[in-house]
């Protein structure tokens, strides 16, 4: 078993906590992201211009975003490292689990108002 030298270690104990910070970040502004699109989402249905679940599975994505960032940030308050190698692998795959999630509702959306409602 290769042992890592301090210096590689601590490289890549900074990359791991570099990966923490943007997840955090990122996930925190899609959850304003969210909100904000089922806002005008609700707009649009009040309207009677289209009638869509986009609004539900928003709510469902910000949720998400929400739990991958305070993962994250467990991560980045956790003093083991290997908590902290966990918990940023689970926030991460919920990160990417709620961007899909985002890709399929504004394809939603598109298809939504591209049809004419009868």
């Amino acid at each position: 078993m290769k042992r890592e030298a301090p210096r590689e270690r601590g490289r890549n104990n900074h990359l791991e906590q570099d990966i923490c910070i943007h997840i955090f970040t990122v996930s925190s502004a899609m959850v304003g992201v969210c909100l904000t699109v089922i806002g005008l989402v609700r707009v649009v249905i009040t309207l009677g211009t289209a009638d869509t679940l986009a609004d539900d599975l928003l709510a469902a994505n910000a949720l998400l975003f929400l739990v991958s960032c305070m993962l994250s940030y467990w991560a980045l308050r956790s003093r083991g490292l290997r908590r902290m190698h966990r918990l940023e692998r689970i926030a991460d795959g919920i990160f990417i689990v709620a961007m899909v999630g985002m890709v399929v509702v504004c394809a939603l959306i598109t298809y939504t108002i591209s049809i004419p409602s009868r």
